[in-house]
């Protein structure tokens, strides 16, 4: 079977983030990770939109944070939140040649919402489009910029950005993260109608956080959870999504379930932004008062084992200090690993349900470009204690 036509994505551009609050969204990217505010939406494109816009940078790191604006209730952020806590609503992908991406995407059966459209103004000539997509009501949305020398119509860019410096090296989104309740469809889709390929995959069952076993063949398992979980890529544009769904038994107590039921439907879970030094990185984002999922000393204790067991020969880091930082690391090859370390979701940092279960994750690759299955189940059951301290499950 012939690979299918790629669509030319150069990069995934851009997070697009629906919230109640952007004050309290701008708080945390400015003062907690140190992105800079370099643009807003202006009067024109708020009055039209009936949403006010910013957007924060750390070099190719971008998230644009959108709140309704007004009482008419029509913007898409709005839609978006009479159906949804905030979240990740939209993803931005820069393409080489946007009547090649809408035809293909077209051909094979996508959705396209509107036509292609042109923007024409001092900046240059911007054109766009967005699909649906099975993500749980958010689009995808492909641009083509290359003698566009603005970031979007109607967002001005700031004279003086303000906020920080990206002291803490974020370099560009990795990947992201999508809860399924059943990802077959999205994982069909994704092959067929975006031209992605599998990557990687893995399914486990956690072990129960009071230290008892769950697993497939233990059906009797009162405790515990099952995930199944897909990386799709486009082999052009290095884009990756990882995909999950729960796993049997207790199907209903998988936190990816949990997330589903939190969400509202499926959804992106969270999104990885790559790091210079995740020690220096992290250490200081914690000086900052920035919440990670906790990890457990055994995880640490059982390190040095496991690591040998996957072939991972030496790692750079000390033991302690990756403890101290509760900093998890994997690997598939001698000298080849990652480092990486999950915050807590939206709805635990600000201790409210309404920010929804979004989340960050923080990663360093050095040689290794898969995704810890070693690191999987110690996410996953980090995510089941605060959802079991919280009283989710």
């Amino acid at each position: 079977m012939s690979k299918v036509e790629s669509l030319r994505i150069k990069r995934l551009e851009a997070l697009h983030y629906y919230v109640h609050d952007l004050e309290r969204s701008r708080q945390f990217y400015t003062g907690k990770f140190d992105f800079a505010e370099v643009a807003g939406s202006d009067a024109a494109l708020t009055k039209a939109g009936r949403q006010r816009s910013a957007v924060f940078e750390a070099r190719d790191a971008r998230v644009i944070v959108s709140t309704p604006e007004g009482t008419a209730g029509d913007s898409r952020s709005a839609r978006w939140l009479r159906k949804h806590p905030d979240g990740v609503g939209s993803l931005i992908f820069e393409v080489e040649d946007i009547e090649h991406t809408f035809k293909t995407l077209e051909g094979r059966g996508g959705t396209p919402i509107t036509d292609i459209v042109t923007t024409t103004d001092d900046f240059g000539t911007y054109r766009t489009f967005p699909i649906t997509t099975p993500f749980g009501g958010a689009t995808f949305r492909f641009v083509e910029r290359s003698k566009y020398k603005s970031l979007y119509p109607g967002i001005a860019r700031s004279t003086l950005p303000t906020g920080g410096k990206n002291v803490f090296g974020f370099s560009h989104i990795d990947h992201v993260t999508t809860n399924f309740e059943t990802m077959a469809p999205a994982l069909l889709w994704m092959e067929h109608v975006m031209g992605f390929e599998r990557f990687w995959d893995i399914a486990f069952h956690t072990t129960d956080v009071t230290g008892k076993t769950g697993s497939a063949s233990h059906a009797n398992a009162k405790t515990g959870s099952g995930l199944r979980s897909i990386v799709m890529w486009d082999p052009v544009s290095n884009a990756k999504f990882a995909n999950n769904e729960p796993l049997r038994p207790h199907f209903k107590a998988s936190q990816i379930n949990v997330f589903y039921e939190d969400q509202k439907g499926d959804g992106i879970q969270h999104a990885a932004l790559v790091v210079d030094d995740i020690l220096t990185s992290v250490a200081k984002l914690r000086e900052r008062g920035v919440e990670f999922m906790p990890t457990p000393a055994s995880y640490y204790e059982m390190l040095p084992a496991r690591l040998n067991q996957i072939g991972v020969k030496k790692i750079d880091e000390a033991i302690d200090v990756l403890q101290k930082l509760e900093i998890l690391v994997d690997g598939e090859h001698e000298h080849e690993y990652m480092l990486q370390i999950f915050l807590k979701d939206s709805a635990g940092l600000y201790r409210e349900r309404d920010a929804g279960p979004f989340f960050y994750e923080i990663i360093q690759r050095k040689g290794s470009e898969g995704f810890g299955g070693g690191n999987f189940r110690a996410l996953f059951e980090s995510i089941e204690r605060q959802q079991q301290s919280e009283g989710r499950i």
